[in-house]
């Protein structure tokens, strides 16, 4: 055998080890987003819980600079069922009457890993939500009379890797933009162009007039960031140390090993620690699939860029597709597919 042929030998060798990591990698995040018991995130399991309102009330509190004391003017309307990319809704609560003269229906949901979608997925949330309060409350929707609606805020807790400012407002109108662009540069390559595209963007959507648009916030919880929502609720402010911790820890280790640390090394005066130790079990296992879910996602989206190839781009969009019931586009966000070769591959997956 030749150097050449050993050089060959080495590079099939070499794919053939990526193909089986990338398998492994699939088949743990397929068990994790399988499991019933753990298929909840950790944050929704503090904050979540029929037993842990007042913490869900502090965190209310210090998101909006209120002051309500009493943990039953909080109304859990969390929908258990609801899952995308493997997680559901995370925690969502109406603040009653009782406590304001206004009812709020809030959404909260945590992100570990920035995704720019959550206006879109809030709609939907909140879709189904403003539904079970109508048929809870019986309400007529075909009636004559308005009805009584709760106010919606929407709100994501950050806290990925990614460095993010503290407080950030995400906009639905921020897809249709996105709409606009890939169909010119779709038409650019079609050797249709403008001369200032967002400029173009901005009188189409101007002359168009959407009827929807859908505002959420988004906070970063690292520990570190917003100083003054964290300390304001020490059961938040203690989540982001631990998750921290966590990360801190698996630097080191393993990441079962990391978690395990991090939970003898929380300080005995944390409210949340006994909870934490007493559902021990459950808090690692959840936080296994949060770690493997990103893992993952990542490791997608780094080979879809580092290949560059076409062929195995698409092979990977498939993938995705298949493996992980993503839609297209989903899987091209994960990949970091160029929105200039977004119909390309559209065209060639569907023929």
């Amino acid at each position: 055998m030749n150097v050449s042929d050993l050089s060959l030998q080495k590079e099939i060798e070499e794919l053939k080890e990526l193909v089986r990591q990338k398998d492994e990698a699939l088949a743990r995040f397929h068990d994790a987003r399988h499991s019933e018991k753990y298929k909840s995130r950790l944050f929704s399991y503090i904050f979540g819980k029929e037993e842990n309102k007042r913490w869900t009330l502090r965190l209310y509190n210090a998101v909006n600079h209120s002051d309500y004391k009493n943990p039953e003017d909080i109304q859990l309307t969390t929908i258990e069922n609801v899952i995308y990319i493997g997680m559901q809704n995370d925690l969502s609560f109406i603040v009653a009457d009782n406590a304001s003269l206004f009812d709020i229906m809030n959404i909260y949901e945590q992100q570990s890993t920035y995704n720019p979608n959550c206006p879109v997925r809030q709609f939907i949330y909140a879709g189904m939500l403003y539904e079970k309060y109508v048929h809870a409350n019986h309400l007529n929707i075909y009636g004559t009379a308005l009805l009584p609606l709760p106010i919606p805020k929407l709100v994501v807790l950050y806290n990925g890797k990614t460095n993010k400012a503290d407080d950030i407002v995400l906009k639905l109108s921020d897809s249709f933009r996105e709409s606009i662009r890939r169909e010119f540069n779709e038409k650019k390559a079609a050797g249709v162009d403008v001369n200032d595209l967002e400029e173009e963007i901005d009188r189409i959507l101007k002359e168009t007039d959407p009827d929807i648009e859908v505002r959420v916030r988004m906070l970063n919880i690292n520990y570190g960031h917003n100083a003054g929502i964290l300390d304001q609720c020490k059961p938040l402010k203690e989540y982001a140390w631990f998750v921290d911790r966590v990360r801190t820890n698996a630097d080191e280790v393993d990441i079962e090993q990391a978690i395990d640390q991090a939970v003898d090394e929380m300080p005995e005066d944390f409210e949340i620690k006994k909870f934490i130790t007493d559902n021990r079990t459950e808090v690692a296992h959840m936080l296994l699939t949060e770690y493997n879910e990103a893992e993952t996602m990542q490791m997608f989206k780094d080979e879809g860029r580092q290949e560059g190839l076409q062929e195995g781009t698409e092979l990977h969009i498939k993938k995705l597709m298949q493996n992980l019931k993503m839609t297209m586009e989903q899987a091209m966000d994960v990949l970091g597919v160029p929105s200039s070769d977004r119909a390309l591959y559209i065209s060639k997956i569907r023929q």
